[in-house]
């Protein structure tokens, strides 16, 4: 391992087994053992279930990870981003040797303080003093050393009152704030952080932030960050490894990692198929969302258009019969709204939202053919989901309205 590098992960994976996990009897339990030894089918398996322990997938086993392969240098903040269920947490737990790889290795150097759920290693019938001690110890830290440390992360923390109170007695909040001192503050070279910023008010996330930036770039320590905060990691990090489904997609510098990120779910295929009904007087056949890229995608960063392209059938002459595209947010209160009369035959509408208009969070699009207080002839039951990501902006992801839906149109004199 080269002297600057004090993680290396060399063709890791992790496999967990599905299911019960005994018998519940003893013989039963060894004669199943037994069989595996001899390569026999397990005798106990369900009628129809085969136990291929090679198979990414099967009824028994699975493939948590697969073939990891990355190294981490002293004084890098590394950004672990995802989506659900692509083996972040996993692939912490071996780093931080809650558990071990099944198959691979992963080599150190220097001590690691980790914090991958609120109060992890606290003692519930402990105090917060109490715990500081018990947490260091864990860590491989002198009774001394965390004396005189103790000030600076109770001070931090910010909880002094109650530091001789059980934390079991304590608020989420004030358990992750101490739990965070703790992993932050012990002399440790590597420090990693799933998912803080997920507990607590955004002054004490903005609190978090800075502590590891102190850390990364005043102490020189080594960062290793999991969040679906977009623009926390990209604040904090600059390099990144994007997973996807147990395995490492890309990894490299945090810009092209996170626009990589955000365009991982682009489809090639229409998001909308519509099946033939030649009872509707005027059909859907066709919505479609597309990037400046020409891909169609859900996804898309704030500062770029967005093209929408709407394809409907008329089958009749009727003047009153028109379309209503809309976008909505989160809570289905519509943001803008466009009609159109229909006319008969194929009618196809296109239409550009230019990029920085709305702010980063969820919306949908909502297509819809009507004769206005007559009847609704077609919907697009839910709307299309699409996503706004501004990577540059603190408030990315978070998916409310606080600040309004729209950027402001005012011109200020």
């Amino acid at each position: 391992m080269a002297d600057n590098t004090v993680i290396k992960v060399e063709n890791v994976s992790k496999q967990y087994r599905l299911g019960e996990i005994g018998t519940n009897t003893l013989q039963h339990d060894f004669k199943r053992w037994y069989t595996s030894i001899l390569g026999k089918e397990n005798p106990f398996l369900k009628i129809g279930e085969e136990n291929d322990r090679t198979t990414k997938g099967n009824s028994d086993y699975v493939w948590a990870l697969k073939d990891i392969n990355f190294q981490i240098d002293k004084g890098d903040a590394v950004g672990i981003i995802g989506k659900n269920g692509a083996g972040k947490s996993t692939l912490l737990k071996l780093l931080s040797r809650v558990t071990s790889p099944t198959t691979g290795v992963i080599k150190y150097k220097g001590r690691i303080a980790s914090l991958l759920e609120v109060g992890t290693g606290f003692h519930p019938d402990m105090t917060g003093r109490e715990n500081i001690y018990l947490n260091g110890a864990i860590l491989g830290m002198r009774r001394s050393e965390i004396t005189r440390k103790f000030d600076e992360i109770v001070d931090f923390s910010g909880v002094e009152r109650y530091i001789d109170t059980p934390v079991k007695r304590y608020s989420s909040g004030m358990y992750v704030r101490l739990a965070f001192a703790v992993a932050a503050h012990l002399e440790s070279e590597i420090l990693i952080v799933d998912e803080v910023l997920a507990v607590g008010d955004s002054e004490f996330q903005k609190k978090c932030l800075g502590k590891m930036g102190d850390v990364r770039k005043g102490e020189g320590r080594t960062v290793l960050f999991v969040s679906h905060n977009i623009a926390a990691v990209k604040q904090l990090c600059d390099k990144g490894i994007l997973m996807h489904k147990g395995t490492v997609l890309d990894q490299g510098f945090i810009q092209p990692i996170l626009e990589e990120y955000v365009y991982l779910d682009s489809k090639s295929s229409d998001f909308f198929t519509y099946q033939e009904n030649l009872n509707l007087i005027a059909q859907i056949y066709e919505v479609k969302l597309i990037n400046q890229k020409g891909l169609l995608t859900n996804n898309f960063m704030h500062e770029e258009d967005i093209n929408f392209e709407i394809k409907i059938n008329c089958r009749v002459y009727e003047k009153n019969i028109r379309v209503n595209i809309s976008v909505l947010d989160i809570y289905d209160n519509v943001v803008f709204i466009n009609r159109f009369n229909l006319t008969k035959g194929i009618n196809e509408f296109k239409g550009l939202l230019k990029g920085n208009v709305l702010i980063s969070g969820a919306y949908k699009l909502s297509v819809a053919i009507d004769i206005p207080n007559v009847k609704l002839i077609e919907i697009i039951v839910g709307g299309l989901r699409f996503d706004i990501v501004d990577i540059g902006n603190e408030l990315a992801l978070k998916g409310d309205t606080e600040n309004g839906i729209i950027t402001s149109p005012l011109i200020w004199l």
